[in-house]
């Protein structure tokens, strides 16, 4: 019965004009983006290159579809989380101002069950925006500008990943990736579980990121322990994965600061809509 009412819960986001909007503005940026590189991408790289060439030389060109496919995640990645708020903050919110909620809550399916069949969509729909991203940034910048090895800028200078090496880690990264942006859904959809409307909890998840970022920025002697256990500082923890050495030791931290941000907001989620007066 769970996944019946996974798929309807599924359904109902495909139903929904907004639900295309995230596709809709990945289409039209990476494709603003891509063009933009395969016009002037040499300049683009001269110029963040240029301070190396005067220690080591550059042979060939190093604009790639791997190059050019993470520089797009780079860009477009930070601006997921609005795309995903706009869509599951109104899981549980848009049927309380429908009315529907209640019909629902009165079906042999209990509340619990209800609730994560709403988280379940939340995670398919984020998944499937990621997919797409990760199609049309890496698939189609292959197509245009053909595979090759991939130079990262790091602390420690430019790294040259081969090229059979670059595709698992994409693939690690979008995995990496989908729990941060999970996080972020599981934030509104919990939101939407204390709100009657669709506005509130959009606008609190992303009001929630700008706090969250703002502490993780500002250089105060009383945010340096708070600043590693909060789910921001982990968003773009997919970056170390094209890193030679992998710091696991720091991305599995990673990975365990969003599970429990994940876990605890769906617990509480839970507990909540469990006891809430919807009937009446």
């Amino acid at each position: 019965m769970w996944w019946a009412s996974l798929y309807n819960e599924s359904i109902k986001i495909l139903a929904k004009p907004r639900s295309y909007l995230g596709f809709l503005a990945i289409t039209l940026l990476v494709g603003v983006i891509l063009l933009t590189l395969a016009l002037d991408g040499e300049s683009y790289l001269d110029f963040v290159t240029g301070s190396l060439e005067q220690n080591l030389m550059i042979e060939g060109s190093m604009l790639n579809g791997h190059l050019v496919g993470f520089i797009v995640l780079q860009m477009l990645v930070v601006h997921l989380p609005l795309l995903v708020a706009l869509v599951t903050g109104d899981l549980i919110s848009g049927e309380a101002a429908m009315g529907t909620l209640r019909n629902l809550v009165t079906r042999p399916l209990s509340r619990r069950s209800l609730l994560l069949s709403k988280y379940g969509a939340a995670a398919v729909y984020t998944m499937v925006l990621l997919i797409w991203l990760g199609l049309m940034a890496v698939g189609v910048a292959q197509w245009i500008f053909g595979p090759g090895d991939l130079a990262v800028l790091s602390g420690e200078g430019l790294q040259i990943l081969p090229s059979v090496a670059v595709m698992p880690r994409f693939l690690q990264a979008f995995a990496l990736a989908f729990l941060a942006l999970y996080t972020v859904a599981a934030i509104s959809v919990t939101f939407s579980c204390l709100a009657d409307n669709s506005i509130g909890p959009i606008v609190g998840t992303m009001a929630l990121i700008m706090v969250f970022t703002l502490i993780g920025t500002l250089d105060v002697p009383l945010f340096e322990h708070v600043r590693p256990f909060l789910f921001t500082t982990h968003m773009a923890a997919w970056r170390s994965l094209f890193l030679d050495p992998t710091p696991w030791s720091d991305i599995l931290f990673s990975i365990g600061v969003l599970t429990v941000h994940c876990a605890a907001l769906m617990a509480f989620g839970l507990h909540y809509f469990d006891g809430k007066d919807i009937l009446t």
